[in-house]
């Protein structure tokens, strides 16, 4: 394995970078001014913590990983829509969108199921998740969480499958209105209205909580949204995106009841649902731009359901040899379908319905060797599919849908880590897992005879990791780096997915696979003081037998190329991601981030049998931002003001370059466009945020994505709480 050199490039952006911004993520968060920048409704915040990276609760300074946080206020002040879009401002991901309603981080240069995504610790991810990008983590209402925390590189070690790019945990509202006894009550309501998006949405949340005299503790949180998105207007050249508007509603409910200050039960439901979310660059109303390829579909929408309940046990500082339990039971439940009209004017419905039972213990104990973090997790996927046709239906068609109809899929895991301070300055963190995932389905469309088959398989692998943390200057500056392990089980959708692929491609069944394995190397830095805080991280992941689609060579029926997946992807990526923020003057700091991540890997290109170098799909450009932030000492006021650059990403994967609709012959062009945001504290409970997006009215799109950017924007954001 040879390590590659930084290009020069990045080196000469290292300026930029050292007077760039995280926008507000954890521990670049510009430094707080002389006096609490907290809005009113929350002035007693406990220190910020983040549990995420090593299932403990800490300090984000002593976080021995590339880990960061996205706050509630972050997500008001951005008027971030969607949870991906969240993202968007952490170095090192990119946020493909493949329809305004779909979205889809690249983390590391990994997104899809390379990526696992958290809800208080059960996971979203399950078998169906299909590769490259896709909607699911839209599916999470960002109105209803409290923070967003990212650990970036492999944490398979913690969370098994799938955690490879990056997890990142959605850590939820809970109730917030006691009083030191008997009842309390409080609420708040949230109005968003965007001009490009043509957009409107609401969200309402009631709190109320019960003191018992004994000093027991019960709260409720309600809360529900609903959001409408007109057609999405581009920039000076591009005007209306037609067919891209959808509406969702959610919903959500938590309760939790202290039975002491140390000892809490939750139990929790969450519902969303999206409605005649559009696909539309595979249809006949995608656009042209810089000579993308219009789709032949007349309609390609999709319908989206998701509904969490878990009920959780945490009881911490018991002082005997297991000092905390964390204990989980929860049901999922995920639906999809999508209506698909083709051009001759046939009509398609294909969907599935997976329901996941999660359970999961987890122990903790302090030990003469360190602090012990272990436990068992267990999840079983239970998936229908189907497949309907309007006309002319054959018996094939009632096989499967999209992926393997009455099928089931188990994955276990068993880890422990253990925490090791071998000096006062010096931590150590060393952890492994065994894992093992099943897959069985007994109804599956052989591509060649379209008839029944069935797969029964299963998997078996065990994963370590070793981390440091150095504190050279204490609660000021460290360093942190080490070796992590990533592993990734083939699921259902890799091992029977029939169905449409990318453009122009149709992808089938590919049983007998083996699981992906990923080893990644990391040194970074952290430095928080009160005028300066920066991250820094270099990263580099060697890739083996990564399961990659590639085409048979043959075309099927309705004139679409055949694709096939197998472990054929060995290679690399590596990459820099910087984030900084200075305070100048009192009130004053700039801020900004950059990334270049590189990455190739082994697959069949179409043309010939032998396996040739290509590039990771969808690479991420060099990324950089830059700004600036003026905000009041007493936080009644603050404006701030953005630059935002991406190269041209021309460094295309083979797939990339027959994904002629999403990007555009030799690349997705670079841009650089400019941000003007602003919000005033009105009163204690009421506040009013304004975003000038795109100034400059850009047409642009990230790369990969199935639509451009919006153009220039006006978004309008107003908070009350009572």
């Amino acid at each position: 394995m040879t390590l590659r050199l930084v290009p020069a490039r990045l080196l000469a952006a290292l300026p930029l970078a050292l007077v760039s911004d995280l926008c507000a993520q954890d521990p670049t968060e510009p430094p707080a001014p002389t006096q609490s920048q907290n809005p009113p409704e929350a002035p007693h915040q406990a220190k910020p913590v983040i549990v995420t990276a090593a299932r403990l609760p800490e300090d984000p300074f002593d976080v021995p990983y590339a880990a960061q946080s996205v706050t509630e206020a972050d997500v008001r002040r951005r008027a971030y829509r969607t949870v991906p879009q969240a993202l968007r401002d952490v170095p090192g991901v990119m946020v493909q969108e493949t329809a305004h309603g779909h979205g889809s981080p690249y983390i590391r240069g990994f997104t899809s199921f390379r990526n696992l995504f958290l809800i208080d610790g059960v996971r979203l991810n399950n078998s169906v998740f299909r590769p490259g990008p896709n909607q699911y983590w839209n599916s999470v209402d960002p109105l209803s969480i409290e923070r967003l925390e990212i650990v970036k590189g492999p944490s398979s070690v913690l969370y098994g499958s799938d955690a490879v790019g990056g997890t990142v945990q959605a850590i939820t509202k809970s109730p917030t209105a006691f009083a030191a006894e008997g009842a309390a009550y409080g609420g708040a309501a949230y109005l968003r209205y965007s001009t490009a998006e043509d957009s409107i949405q609401g969200r309402g949340e009631f709190s109320l909580g019960y003191t018992w005299s004994n000093g027991q503790r019960t709260g409720i949180l309600l809360g529900g949204n609903a959001k409408s998105f007109g057609d999405l207007e581009g920039g000076a050249d591009v005007g209306t995106q037609f067919d891209t508007g959808y509406d969702e509603t959610d919903f959500d409910v938590k309760v939790d009841h202290w039975l002491d200050e140390d000892t809490r039960l939750t139990l929790l439901h969450q519902r969303v649902t999206q409605n005649d979310v559009p696909r539309t660059h595979r249809t006949v109303n995608g656009i042209t731009w810089r000579g993308l390829a219009q789709g032949s579909d007349l309609r390609r929408s999709f319908d989206q359901e998701r509904r969490l309940t878990y009920l959780q046990l945490h009881r911490e500082n018991s002082g005997g040899a297991i000092d905390a339990v964390r204990a989980n039971v929860s049901w999922q439940e995920q639906d999809e379908t999508r209506d698909r009209i083709r051009g001759n004017g046939n009509q398609e419905f294909t969907g599935f319905e997976v329901g996941t039972l999660g359970a999961w213990l987890q122990l903790e104990s302090p030990t003469p060797l360190g602090r012990l973090a272990y436990g068992v997790e267990y999840y079983r996927d239970h998936v229908d599919s189907f497949f309907r046709r309007a006309q002319n239906p054959t018996p094939a068609d009632a096989i499967q849908g999209p992926i393997a109809d009455d099928a089931t899929y188990d994955l276990l895991g068993v880890y422990l880590q253990d925490q090791i301070d071998v000096h006062e300055t010096v931590q150590v963190t060393l952890g492994g897992r065994f894992n093992y995932a099943a897959a069985d389905a007994d109804s599956v469309r052989d591509p060649v005879s379209s008839t029944r088959i069935s797969l029964d398989d299963d998997w078996t692998s065990f994963v370590g990791s070793a981390r440091v943390r150095w504190t050279v200057v204490p609660d000021q500056v460290n360093v942190f780096g080490g070796v992590s392990q990533g592993f990734r089980a083939p699921n259902l959708s890799d091992l029977s997915r029939f169905d449409t692929a990318r453009s122009g491609e149709f992808e089938i069944p590919a049983p007998g696979l083996d699981p992906e394995h990923y080893i990644t190397y990391e040194i970074g830095t952290r430095v928080a003081t009160d005028d300066v805080s920066v991250l820094a991280s270099y990263f580099y992941t060697d890739i083996e037998d990564q399961i990659l689609r590639f085409p048979t060579g043959a075309t099927n029926p309705s004139g679409e190329s055949e694709v096939t997946k197998a472990n054929v992807g060995d290679g690399q990526v590596y990459g820099v991601e910087l984030g900084t923020a200075v305070r100048v003057v009192d009130d004053w700091t700039v801020f900004g981030n950059a990334t270049f991540v590189e990455g190739r890997v082994s697959n069949f290109d179409g043309t010939t049998p032998q396996l040739r170098e290509t590039y990771l799909t969808r690479l991420m450009p060099f990324t950089a931002q830059i700004g600036a932030r003026w905000e009041e000492a007493t936080g009644r006021w603050w404006v701030e003001t953005v630059l935002q650059h991406a190269e041209a990403a021309d460094r295309l994967s083979f797939g990339d370059q027959r994904d002629s609709s999403r990007i555009p012959p030799g690349g997705t062009p670079g841009y650089t466009v400019w941000h003007l945001r602003g919000g005033w504290q009105v009163t204690e409970t009421a506040s009013v945020d304004v975003l000038l997006e795109n100034i400059t009215d850009v047409d642009y799109r990230i790369h990969g994505s199935g639509l451009n950017r919006p153009g220039r924007n006006l978004i309008v954001g107003v908070t009350t709480r009572f």
